[in-house]
């Protein structure tokens, strides 16, 4: 994002983070805004002009989302009342808040993070079932109702509603990126970040939390971990956060070893 969307995200965000009866449907709204406004150049364009009054903006708002709950109508107001980078980051930003709102709703232990990172596993390993979420061919209607159709009795309504947002406006971004930022903005909203933890064996539940505690205290920061099984590592574990990759698998060292002995 440019820095002028930056700083409108962040005040957006401080004032979703203050407001009060942000609900499931508060999450939902905002989303649903933000697809609206990405099918109408025209809207776009009106909303991320700095040269159109505020007054002007919320008008066209109200003119088009009239039933918005206060909340959602409070967040979307102030985020088109700020300055953005461009018409696009705006919809990206209404996006997030979105997410955020969601994820607001359920509370920071609802698992919403695991839930999505479950999905985008399930997709990655079938082409089938990512094509069927990702081609272009496919109506968005259509997407959401088979998200619907995965997804029910599977994961909660917060998971349901991000993901069914996410396969009718992927805007050029591949299902596995989409889920694992909006996880990432799940994390964050609750003040967390998430680690992908790859060990050879399954971790029992207090060995995960011994190391959500370890890693946490090395980060200074509440970890979310998400556990991926893969043999072939041999033995050690993975951990990524961020950029930041720790690699201490058996698979990782024997490699090295090999590159130093053909040196």
């Amino acid at each position: 994002m440019g820095s002028a969307s930056r700083v409108a995200l962040q005040s957006a965000t401080q004032q979703l983070s203050a407001a009060t009866g942000v609900s499931l449907a508060t999450g939902e709204q905002l989303l649903a805004a933000s697809r609206a406004i990405e099918s109408s150049a025209q809207l776009r364009s009106a909303l991320a002009d700095p040269a159109v009054e505020s007054s002007r903006k919320s008008g066209l708002l109200s003119a088009i989302f009239g039933t918005l709950d206060g909340a959602a109508s409070q967040v979307l107001t102030g985020a088109v009342s700020s300055r953005w980078s461009s018409p696009e980051e705006l919809v990206d930003g209404i996006e997030e808040l979105g997410i955020r709102a969601v994820a607001k709703a359920a509370g920071p232990d609802a698992g919403i993070e695991g839930e999505l990172f479950a999905f985008g596993r399930a997709v990655s390993s079938d082409h089938e079932l990512e094509l069927a979420v990702s081609s272009k061919l496919g109506s968005p209607e259509a997407k959401a109702a088979l998200v619907d159709k995965l997804l029910s009795g599977k994961a909660s309504a917060s998971t349901v509603a991000i993901v069914r947002h996410l396969v009718q406006s992927p805007r050029g971004r591949r299902i596995g990126q989409l889920l694992s930022g909006a996880a990432d903005i799940v994390a964050d909203t609750a003040g967390a970040r998430i680690a992908t933890v790859t060990s050879a064996v399954p971790l029992t539940a207090a060995q995960l939390a011994t190391l959500e505690k370890t890693l946490g205290a090395r980060y200074g920061q509440t970890l979310r971990i998400n556990l991926i099984t893969d043999p072939t590592i041999v033995g050690g574990l993975r951990v990524q956060i961020g950029d930041d990759v720790i690699d201490g698998t058996v698979a990782a060292r024997l490699a090295d070893l090999r590159i130093r002995l053909a040196g």
